[in-house]
Parts: C-alpha cells; structure tokens; sequence
C-alpha cells in the first residue's frame, strides 16, 4: 500500500523532473484513470489502516496525543478520560479563557483567537494552526462549536472529501497516481491519502491544499463518524429521506427547503397547523419555532432563519407537523468502522424550555421493553444505512399511545451522555476514541444493561423567573459541587473566580445523580441542589429542584410542555405550605438570634480596661416580614438549640451555627434542611435559600419594627413607559424610531443572547420618545432600550 501515498515534497518533485506543475500532473493523472483503468479495479481499491485486536485494555494504543476542539465542561470531560487511558492533551482556548479549568488540566494549549466564538472556537484556520504546531495525532470536538461541521472533518478525514457518486472517480484517480508515479511515492504518513491533494489540486484550491497537506503531515485523525454521515444527518432534509429510506418511522411534513415566507405560510396551511419550523443545519433548540397561525408562521420563518444562519452558517429551513403534547426520548448508538452498531438504551429528554433540554434522566419512565427495543433497532438501521461509525443519538418524538417518531440525529457526543454512562457503566469518550483509531467494539447487543437510574440537571447561569431562563453573567464569588455526597456526578469547566459571559454557553455545570431506583436516584438530585453552592451569578437551580419534587414529574406524567403546563403564569419559585412556612421563619428568627448572639461576644473580656456589660435577654420578640406578610416570633436559647414560637406554633432548629459556612445544616422538629443564607443586612434584610428557592425576609426586633413604621417608603419606578434589557445580549434590530406610534405587544426590538433571538414588545399604546441603543449594541441586564410618552 505504500504506492497509495503521496508527500508533498514527492509530489513536488515529480513535477519538477516532468517539468510540469503539480496541477498539470493531476489532471493528467485523473483523465488517463477515467480512460483506463476498469470498474471493478476502482470501485476495490481502497486505502485500509490496520487493526489491533479487539477488546481495551491499559496496553491497547490508541493515540499519544489527543487535542480537544473546545471548552468548558465538555472539554474537561475529554480531558479526564484521556488522562485515563494515558494520552496527552491540547487545550485551545480564546483569549477570555486563559485561565480556564480545561486550560489549566490539558498538557498543552494554545490560543485560538479572541473571544467572540467566530474568531475562535469557530476559528478553523487558527485551530488547524494548533494541530500542526502541537504534533496533535487526534482531535476530539466535543459538542457545539465545530463538531458537526463537516468541513472541519474533512480537513482531518481527507479520505472522505467527497461522497456517493463521485467515490469511484477518487479511488481512479487515487490508482492512477499510484501507476504514475509508481517507485518513487513514499507511504510517509497515515491518515491522508492522494485523493485529497487531487481533488484540492483539481479545483485550483491552493490555500486549502497547502493546510490539508500540513495536517496529514501530522497524521491528525477526527475522533467522530465520517464526513458523509455527519452531512447526511446534519441536513434534517437529507436526514429525513434516508430515515424514511431506512424504514425509521418520520413525522409528516414538506421534505425541501423553504424559500421565503410566503412560501412557508403555502406549506403550513397544506400540513395543518400547528406546524415546526427549524433550521435544516441547526440542533440544541436553535431556529426553531412552533407557528399556531400564518402570523406566527411568518415570525417564525424570519427568526429561525436568522439565528440559524448566525448559530450554523446556513438558514435553510424545513418545516414539519408539530405534535402536540409529545415526549422527547433518544437513543444512544455507538459504531464503529467494521460495520458493527449497538443501542445504548435510551434517554428521557422531554423537560425542556425553548427546545432546550433540562432535565434527563435514563432509562425512560415511559417506554416498555417492547417499544425500547423497536426504538433501538431503528436507530441502529438508520445508523447502518449512513455507516456510522462514533457515539451519536438519534432523537424521536413519542406520543401518548407510544407511536414514535424520528427527529433527527446528532453525530456528536450529546450533552446528557453521562445518564446512560451511569445505566450502561461504558466510558463513551473512550469508546470513541478507540472506534477513531480503527479498534472494533467490544461488547455485543446482548452485553448492554439496565443498570439503576441516573437523572440529570443542566445548572444554568439563568434567572428561570425570566421566561424559565434568561442568560445571567458574571463573576463566580464562590462556588462548591456537592460531590461529597454519595451517587452525585458534576461534569463542570468552572472554579471560583469563573467568569460567565455573553460570548458563550451559560451552563455552569451538570449534574448527575444515580440510585439503585427512580426513587433514590431523584431523592439523591434534592439532596444534591440543596448542597450546591454557587454565587456571584444567577442560576436555575430553583426551577430544577422544583421540577424533579413535582407530582406529575414523579409519576412520569410529563411532555415537552410540562413547564408551561405546570407554570402557566410562568415559574414563581417553590410555594410554601405553612408548615414549610413556619420552618423557614424559626430558621431566619435563630439566624438573626445567632448572629446578634456572636456580635455581643469579645475576645478574652477578662483582659479587657474597658468594663464589658453583656445584655441579658432570655426571651428575643421579633417581627419577620416574608412576601408582604408580617409574622411575630419570640425566639430563646439554648446552647445549639433555639426555641421558637412563630405564630403561636413552637419549633425547636438546632445547628452548629457556623455563619462564617456557605451550607448550613439544621435540624426542625426532627426534620433535616439544608439551608443557605445568601446575605444579611444590618437593616435586617436575610436572603436565605431555602428548598432551592431565595427568599428574602426582614426581621427586626420588636421595637425596631415600631420605629420602622416612620421611615419613608421608596417609590416604586413606573416601568409601563420603559423597556428595559431582560437579560445582557446583543441589539441585533431596532423596529421603531423617536414618533413612531406603537401599540401595546408590537416588536420594539430583537435581542440576541447566548445564539437565541429574543423579540421585545412594547407594554402599553403610546408614542415613542427615545431610543437608547442602536443595531449591534451590547446592552446589559436592565438597560433602558426605549422610552414611550
């Protein structure tokens, strides 16, 4: 096979002695194959790599170094199992991310440009840059960014530059050179073939061949399927035909591409509504938009093809039947390059807001064994029929009577991939790496368990009182994973002192709880989330825990609308019973009680010139404030115990009291809590986190409840007149000017936050008297945008 590889100095060489440029050579090369060489000699030449036994051991070689084409915490993810199978890794990172966690784990890294993510995590140019200076034999993408970007792969998979027809004008063209220049091409390295400095040569791309040939010089292999599979399946037109092609049930709907909106209003009406309308290249909830009626359908087109053209490149639409009330379950497959494919067992996805998942848990409450099994074996025949050959989910739509439907699928590690790691006990990076390298699967069909119950919380740096999340920034003041409790998983890419940013994804972390059972597993996720510290931004982690104590979340009543169907009026926090109540008021009268306690107390008073005359109080009468109501309490001590009466019920919180800690574990009535307080105040303002909401109470003695009642009260601002920035983003449209009349729900403005567009409407009917941002500023949280007469 030595002939069937070419190195740039040989080919150079070449056309020097014939006195003809390399370009000239190839295309003579490519029309003596058309003319010569046979069907049957082309269509079995083919460039194979050798294969290692099956089965993983520590001695199995797979690559000495591995570079990781992203950041946070999925990089860190790639990271730790390389560091487990002993291989070195390169970080890349923009300039914002010097200091990053995956920065500081990798063995080396190298910046990739700046921060906005098109001069950076998007950066080709300068991440093949990085391949070639650090000798990289690997890259793994990740998820996001350039993972299903086929011309990324193609730049690393060469072999696959072009597929379907044109396969056996390559390997013709790729014998050709072979006979042409037969004894003096030299096998110098894998992983790049002839072909591609054809085709390269042929089209006259020069740029393109002088990178494509500086990376096989590395020997730089894409820890992913091919590129053919990754188009075919990122295409959610092209991916729908092949589904249907491969048997795989689908969702009715118009297979080509929309061309504007007047067309997608045509084809809405045809399918019925309710309709979806989503960016053929798109994934993660970007471009999409359900349309009810044809004006929605026309807001609908315009959004989705604008974010996805600025989250993907590409604003091709498809538009499909929307099924009302479904759930979102996906199957995990993993192949390899032998034509072997394997189900995973699936994955329960359905909790979401704007298409973007939440809350997973594996396996599904939902599905029989009957049902898993023809879910898996469609996903595996689809997976087939593309010859897959990485980890990658195929996502379905199932209705209330179990009819299943395809959605799409992802050839890329899935951000929830950690739930069926736990089920399964399979490492799925390293199963990719290993398929990358050639290495057969190890395990059959029958060898995949269901073991236990693994959930799933995305922890967000979002306000989930905002349209059950809306992107916060800023600095994390501190920050503490639960991971000293038993069955609990944090996938994260932060430390304290992480800064979250408007350039990129506001996740904070994953986190993963197991159990033995559903029930364990969830009681393990409540327990978690009350132990997770994090300040300095605003997170989600009321709504998570909300959602997973949630009766119809328990019984397994749940569809992609369960938030909106639960929350209508939208997410306002977890709603007290008056036993819960009367806990969080002795708990906030003991902290009061506690803090007072330890201001009164002095180092060594026996030393003191100054005579000390401590207050003597037994019993402290207190007036608490929570949610505009007003509570008396009268609280006394005892050592670690306190003893309250809050509206004539008596508890007894006992605690170490240690005020100085993040978490604080009390005891009410025999009930355990963990609790946080967030601040205090000495005006007597408490927040205090408690059953993963933030309450804020104002407690004060009783007499200075009394003297409170003469402070002025501040005026409230009248904000019926003012839009203001919901959130920290980008002004991508200004839709009115100083004069325009505006009536009350008409677009004001677009905002663009973390890739999602955001239309922001006017409050009431009036005149518009200023605007105070422009197209392509960036506005923080509470900006004035616009102000109405």
């Amino acid at each position: 096979m030595a002939g069937l590889w070419v190195s740039l100095g040989s080919l150079v060489a070449a056309g020097r002695r014939a006195r003809r440029s390399p370009q000239q050579l190839m295309q003579s090369a490519a029309l003596w194959t058309l003319k010569n060489v046979s069907h049957h000699s082309r269509q079995h030449l083919m460039v194979t790599r050798s294969l290692c036994s099956a089965g993983y051991d520590s001695n199995e070689k797979t690559f000495d170094k591995i570079l990781v084409a992203n950041r946070g915490e999925i990089a860190c993810r790639v990271i730790k199992t390389c560091k487990k199978m002993g291989i070195k890794t390169v970080a890349i990172h923009s300039d914002v991310d010097t200091s990053s966690v995956h920065v500081k784990m990798a063995d080396e890294a190298v910046c990739v440009g700046p921060a906005p993510t098109s001069k950076s995590y998007l950066n080709m140019e300068a991440i093949l840059e990085a391949i070639r200076k650090t000798k990289a034999q690997a890259v793994h993408p990740g998820y996001g960014f350039l993972s299903e970007n086929k011309e990324f792969a193609k730049c690393l998979k060469p072999f696959f530059l072009l597929a379907g027809n044109t396969f056996k004008f390559r390997v013709g063209v790729l014998w050709a050179v072979q006979q042409v220049f037969h004894g003096f091409l030299s096998h110098f390295y894998t992983g790049f073939t002839v072909i591609q400095v054809l085709i390269l040569g042929l089209l006259d791309r020069g740029q393109e061949l002088s990178v494509a040939l500086s990376l096989a010089a590395e020997n730089v292999i894409f820890i992913g399927p091919d590129t053919h599979a990754i188009q075919a399946m990122g295409d959610k037109i092209e991916s729908k035909l092949l589904a249907k092609k491969a048997k795989v049930n689908t969702i009715p709907g118009f297979d080509g591409v929309v061309k504007d909106a007047d067309e997608a209003v045509r084809i809405a009406r045809e399918i019925g509504y309710p309709v979806m309308i989503k960016a053929s290249a798109g994934g993660g909830g970007k471009g999409m938009r359900i349309a009810w009626d044809d004006e929605e359908t026309r807001d609908g087109f315009r959004f989705s093809s604008q974010e996805a053209a600025s989250s993907f490149g590409d604003d091709r639409l498809l538009i499909e039947k929307f099924i009302d009330n479904p759930r979102h379950i996906e199957i995990q497959v993993l192949g390899d390059k032998h034509g072997n494919a394997l189900w995973l067992n699936e994955r329960e996805c359905s909790i979401q807001r704007r298409n973007q998942k939440v809350v997973e848990e594996a396996p599904s409450i939902f599905l029989d064994s009957e049902t898993r099994r023809a879910m898996g074996e469609q996903a595996v025949a689809l997976a087939k029929a593309v010859k897959y050959s990485s980890a990658g989910t195929v996502e379905f739509l199932v209705d209330s009577k179990k009819n299943f439907y395809f959605l799409e699928m992802n050839t890329r590690l899935q951000v929830e991939h950690p739930v069926t790691e736990c089920i399964t006990g399979l490492d799925l990076v390293q199963e990719m790496i290993r398929v990358a390298k050639g290495y057969p699967l190890r395990h059959k069909q029958a060898d995949i368990p269901i073991n236990g119950w693994a959930v799933e919380c995305r922890v967000y740096a979002e306000d989930p009182y905002k349209s059950f999340g809306l992107p916060s920034i800023g600095r994390l003041s501190q920050y503490q994973e639960p991971i000293h409790l038993p069955g609990v998983r944090v996938d994260s890419g932060i430390q304290p002192g992480s800064d979250i940013s408007i350039y990129y994804d506001p996740m904070i972390s994953k986190l993963i709880t197991y159990g033995s059972d559903r029930t364990e597993a969830l009681k393990r996720m409540e327990d978690a989330l009350d132990n997770y510290v994090i300040r300095g931004v605003i997170h989600n982690i009321a709504l998570l825990r909300e959602v997973i104590i949630n009766s119809r979340f328990i019984k397994g009543d749940i569809n992609t609308k369960f938030l909106s169907d639960v929350y209508p009026d939208g997410f306002k926090g977890h709603k007290l019973t008056e036993s819960e109540r009367n806990q969080l008021l002795a708990i906030a009268s003991s902290l009061f009680v506690a803090s007072q306690l330890r201001a009164q107390h002095f180092q060594e008073p026996e030393n003191s010139r100054v005579p000390i005359v401590k207050p003597q109080v037994a019993n402290w009468e207190l007036s608490i404030k929570l949610n505009d109501e007003v509570h008396t309490a009268v609280a006394s001590n005892n050592g670690k115990t306190f003893s309250v009466e809050v509206d004539g019920s008596k508890l007894n919180v006992t605690s170490t009291w240690n005020l100085a800690s993040p978490l604080l574990s009390v005891n009410v009535d025999g009930t355990q809590r963990t609790i946080q307080c967030l601040s205090r105040e000495a005006g007597g303002n408490m927040s205090i986190q408690f059953l993963g909401t933030v309450y804020k109470v104002h407690i004060l003695t009783k007499l200075a409840a009394e003297l409170n009642k003469f402070m002025l009260e501040k005026v409230a601002e009248d904000t019926s007149s003012t839009l203001r920035s919901p959130m920290p983003g980008l002004v991508v449209a200004i839709s009115v000017k100083p004069g325009d009349m505006v009536s009350e729900g008409q677009e004001i403005c677009v905002i663009e936050a973390m890739k999602m567009q955001n239309s922001m409407t006017a409050g009431k009917t009036g005149k518009v008297k200023s605007v105070h941002c422009k197209a392509g500023d960036t506005v923080g949280e509470g900006d004035l945008l616009v102000e109405l007469q």
